[in-house]
């Protein structure tokens, strides 16, 4: 990306999986387009004002656009006052950057617009943006960060230059891992999606862990379980982790039933290979097509505890025959 320092295109699309760094990568990137004194590779010098105020989160000619959620301050009023923050991008914030836009540089550089993730733009935000994005202003560069670019308008693909970050490998992953000081490192990683941020950040805030570990247990017993105190005992945790687990654990499933092989959770790789016996793959792949219109609806349940009651009711029906 470096080499693009002296022919920006406006508008820059930052696409790879979830949880590997997009975001870091884009700030960094941002923060050396501003820096005043670069370095030959165009790391920034961490010196200047502009370097300073980006630390600071208070840089004039830098914008990050993000849903409430993702801010840690809002959170912490929704849990206080009760209304949870939004998970969409509004149009009204994409609207105020129309003044940003206009004005002139504060250090006489660029002026840069992040948004995260860019796939949380609700329909008229990203209308709004496509018309930005038609008439670029002079110096104003548009980050955008996703792990969903089939959820974005091909016109706003069509008018970014696009980037596909890849996933670091598993040894890779494994060893900043440890450097990170994260407890059983290769398990973290499986289990996260082989995303190493992700993996650092559920372990770092253990959220979910006790609620993963009683859904584990219980669907290694797929005939004895019994959903509906199970579901009591997960409810802390959103139904979208719980999604994500159960995806991770059928997947295994079908991977052992037809080659033998578990990627997610090796540490139970007997228990999924004796399991995989009793099931067919037929009934394997419709719940996992289940389960991903489930993953889609997730963030909105209508009644969330029967959305999972319902799920699990389908797992346990698997083993039934």
């Amino acid at each position: 990306m470096q080499g693009l320092r002296k022919r920006l295109p406006h508008a820059l699309l930052l696409r790879g999986a979830q949880g590997i760094g997009k975001l870091d990568l884009a700030l960094n990137f941002a923060r050396s387009l501003l820096c005043e004194h670069p370095a030959g590779d165009g790391t920034p010098c961490g010196i200047c004002n502009s370097c300073h105020w980006f630390a600071q989160e208070s840089h004039p000619d830098f914008r990050l656009i993000q849903p409430d959620a993702l801010n840690t301050e809002d959170e912490a009023e929704a849990k206080a006052g009760g209304k949870k923050p939004s998970r969409e991008i509004s149009v009204d914030q994409i609207r105020e950057l129309a003044n940003f836009s206009n004005l002139s540089s504060h250090c006489g550089g660029y002026r840069i617009v992040l948004i995260h993730p860019a796939e949380a733009m609700n329909s008229n935000a990203a209308n709004a943006l496509l018309k930005t994005l038609e008439e670029p202003t002079a110096n104003l560069i548009f980050l955008l960060v996703t792990h969903k670019p089939q959820q974005l308008l091909p016109t706003i693909l069509s008018r970014c230059q696009g980037f596909v970050l890849p996933t670091p490998t598993r040894e890779a992953g494994i060893a900043w891992l440890a450097g990170q000081g994260v407890p059983h490192p290769e398990q973290a990683l499986a289990q996260s999606g082989f995303a190493p941020l992700q993996a650092r950040s559920w372990a770092e805030s253990g959220e979910g862990a006790a609620e993963r570990m009683s859904l584990l247990n219980a669907i290694h017993q797929p005939t004895d379980f019994d959903p509906f105190p199970l579901v009591e005992a997960l409810q802390r945790s959103q139904p979208v982790h719980i999604i994500h687990c159960l995806q991770q654990w059928c997947h295994d499933l079908t991977s052992a039933k037809l080659a033998g092989t578990v990627r997610y959770f090796p540490d139970h790789s007997s228990a999924i290979l004796k399991l995989a016996n009793l099931v067919s793959a037929t009934d394997l792949m419709r719940f996992q097509k289940e389960l991903l219109l489930a993953r889609r609806a997730a963030n909105h349940p209508l009644n969330q505890k029967l959305f999972l009651e319902a799920l699990l009711l389908s797992y346990r029906q698997l083993f039934s025959h």
